[in-house]
């Protein structure tokens, strides 16, 4: 192994130690997307989105943030409509005494409506774990 596979191991290792009792991924249909963009002193652009979803067979929604901020250019987020299948990659947030409610940050949203990613991933794995599944 190289320097750069080490570091990226060690990167890897280390997130998934901190994060991976909190990470969660489900599909479902979109219910309600809000986005909101704001620009301080034409420098600063800070974009959240707040989706709300409804995982397939079940009848409970699940709130979903989406928080970005960049200096000088403008962060992007996709479109998503109502109705729109989508699968939603992200962190169970910690829950606080003041806000008990149980809301996902985002990491990737996959929308399989129209075959569109947030971050681009690759597709062939995500087809072989869901085939795996339909079999069952």
């Amino acid at each position: 192994m190289g320097f750069k596979d080490k570091l990226t191991k060690y990167y890897t290792d280390s997130y998934m130690q901190k994060y991976g009792d909190r990470m969660t991924q489900f599909q479902g249909n979109v219910i309600s997307v809000k986005v909101e963009e704001k620009c301080i002193l034409w420098i600063f652009h800070k974009i959240q989105a707040f989706l709300i979803i409804k995982p397939e067979r079940s009848r409970s929604i699940i709130k979903c943030r989406y928080r970005k901020n960049k200096w000088f250019k403008k962060p992007e987020f996709m479109k998503i409509s109502q109705g729109h299948t989508v699968i939603v990659q992200g962190l169970k947030s910690q829950v606080s005494k003041k806000d008990p409610a149980e809301i996902i940050d985002v990491m990737n949203i996959l929308n399989m409506t129209t075959k569109k990613d947030l971050v681009p991933v690759d597709h062939s794995q995500l087809k072989k774990v869901r085939q795996k599944q339909v079999m069952r």
